[in-house]
């Protein structure tokens, strides 16, 4: 079950102007309640003018061998208008503490022999460091190629733990940088990494049918165009993995499959105990068990960060959005509990599984 703990800020790093890693100590008595995988997220959480404010991060730093981690590292960039994120810009210091949620998430990869490969954009960066970091330094026989976008060489965050991650690694870690808006002196060409040129240039890096998992993170348009291409190269769901970090450029909600019924119900499962409640109209089953259930686990509410995955046990639900769940995830019966709207009277959902 997630849990909130303080969390004392042990390091400040600027990175780029407009972002920042965050460097989190964790005592003792809680190192087991943060173990974590690589590529997973922390939901940080503070109250302004008297609103709660969640916002999820990935961690960057390498999970430790055998051991739970001492500290984590997260990467913080700057939102135009973000709450958080100007906060943790312009006013986190050394010393202070945090509201920190224990480590969620599924954009994981267990370190093992094999060909790897990430294509990121901006701070998707971040959970990939992780991913690639931990894979390099455990497993011997395992390589990893990244493939990433920024606008700029100055705005692209983690730029020396990149290199230094080529430098212990040469003959294992490839390294692609395309920038948007700045011409390099050597390799690609600026311009975005969009589908048609994605298809392109991925077969001339690494033979693509031999990657073992593809890792796509980052901003909507560039993870859809990455997801496009790869499929058009024959590579198969089941290797692709996502994670949206803005969904701006983004379809659409979908429209509801059906009428939503006059009065309806959710009974719910947390942390071991249940509960039965009515859904008001036009709330989502997490705003309902909220209203019950203060404890409830959510972080964005928008559909991207899959922290409110719940089992449907029984009923049917309609989704409005689904940034977070993979195919596997939702033909298993998992939903996002912030995007679901009930199609039938009663419907049950498991927060344990």
């Amino acid at each position: 079950m997630a849990r909130f703990h303080r969390l004392r800020v042990a390091a400040v790093d600027r990175l780029t102007d407009d972002s920042v890693a965050l460097t989190l100590a964790v005592p003792p008595e809680l190192r087991e309640e943060y173990r974590h995988q690589p590529g997973q997220h922390l939901t940080l959480r503070r109250v302004a003018d008297g609103e709660e404010i969640r916002r999820t991060y990935s961690i960057c730093s390498p999970v430790p061998d055998g051991e739970a981690p001492a500290t984590l590292r997260v990467g913080v960039r700057l939102v135009e208008g973000g709450a958080f994120s100007t906060y943790a810009l312009k006013e986190i210091d050394l010393g202070d503490e945090l509201e920190v949620m224990t480590p969620a998430g599924r954009f994981t990869l267990p370190p093992a022999p094999g060909l790897y490969a990430a294509v990121v954009g901006g701070s998707g960066i971040t959970p990939v460091l992780s991913i690639a970091t931990t894979l390099l330094a455990r497993e011997p026989e395992a390589r990893f190629c990244l493939i990433r976008s920024d606008r700029t060489t100055a705005s692209t965050m983690f730029l020396e733990e990149v290199a230094d991650l080529k430098d212990r690694h040469p003959d294992r870690f490839q390294l692609v940088t395309a920038l948007s808006r700045e011409e390099q002196q050597a390799g690609l060409p600026s311009g975005r990494l969009d589908r048609e040129r994605l298809a392109s240039l991925l077969p001339a890096l690494l033979p693509v049918d031999r990657v073992d998992g593809w890792f796509l993170c980052g901003p909507y348009g560039l993870v859809a165009g990455a997801d496009r291409a790869l499929r058009a190269l024959g590579v198969s769901r089941s290797r692709i993995h996502q994670e949206i970090f803005h969904v701006d450029s983004g379809p659409a909600p979908t429209a509801a499959a059906s009428a939503a019924p006059a009065h309806s119900t959710v009974t719910a499962r947390l942390d071991g105990r249940g509960g039965t409640w009515p859904v008001q109209s036009g709330e989502s089953l997490l705003d309902t068990v909220l209203r019950n259930r203060p404890d409830a686990p959510y972080a964005c509410k928008g559909g991207v960060c899959g922290t409110c995955r719940a089992f449907l046990v029984s009923g049917e639900v309609r989704m409005d959005r689904n940034y977070a769940l993979e195919s596997e995830e939702t033909e298993a019966g998992y939903v996002l509990a912030c995007q679901s709207h009930p199609v039938t009277e009663k419907v049950e959902l498991d927060f344990d599984r």
